[in-house]
């Protein structure tokens, strides 16, 4: 891909085709946040979903003071349940520790199961212990991709109290839930992890395998 100057991405954002402006955002990859900001913020409100999308997104891989309220505001009233689970998303790149009441709000309270599961991955990503109930009843969720985000999410936040509940997935017949399990226990030392992960390390999936042995290395050099 071209790499375009700051004034011709500035121009592409104003072209008619779609596909320009994408092409445009995806050029804000190495431009600073504090020129990439504005220019996001001129397709926020974009007539296709797809750069709204992108635009949102960008936000939470360009930080500046301006993007964390405008995440919030988008993922509390947008009315596409796609810009919400982006917002939430970007609120989890972002880092930024005041996103965890709208974050939990978002798991409570959206009724989209994306959005939900895009609150609970970010909930990891801010590694706030406080995240811990929230995480425990999106165990409890449906929708397997909750799960394995909220399982994941348990191992981000070190929540060593979460095993007993965690183990219960041991047996999944999701190969993805049981990765998640031994990448989320190589975060949590206990003896009962250990057992586990020994177990994980005999699985039939060659990527659920190796990620034991990966959370083993790490708990033995974590002793």
């Amino acid at each position: 891909m071209t790499t375009l100057s700051l004034g011709e991405i500035a121009a592409q954002l104003e072209s008619q085709n779609s596909a320009d402006r994408m092409v445009a955002l995806a050029n804000l990859r190495n431009v600073p946040a504090p020129d990439a900001v504005p220019l996001i913020k001129k397709v926020l409100n974009d007539e296709n979903l797809q750069v709204r999308l992108m635009a949102v997104f960008a936000l939470g891989v360009k930080p500046t003071e301006e993007c964390y309220p405008i995440l919030v505001k988008l993922l509390e009233t947008d009315p596409d349940y796609g810009i919400r689970a982006n917002a939430a998303g970007a609120l989890g790149y972002l880092e930024d520790i005041r996103a965890f009441d709208a974050l939990v709000r978002a798991f409570y309270e959206d009724t989209e199961w994306l959005v939900r599961f895009s609150a609970a991955v970010s909930l990891g990503n801010l590694k706030d212990p406080r995240a811990r109930d929230v995480l425990l009843k999106a165990l409890e969720s449906e929708q397997v991709a909750i799960q394995q985000a909220a399982i994941s999410a348990l191992g981000e936040i070190k929540e060593v109290g979460s095993i007993d509940r965690l183990l219960n997935f041991a047996q999944s017949e999701d190969w993805l839930i049981r990765q998640r399990l031994a990448e989320a226990l190589g975060h949590l030392p206990s003896s009962k992890s250990l057992s586990a992960l020994k177990y994980l390390a005999k699985d039939s999936n060659p990527q659920v395998a190796e990620a034991a042995a990966i959370s083993l290395d790490r708990l033995s050099k974590s002793e």
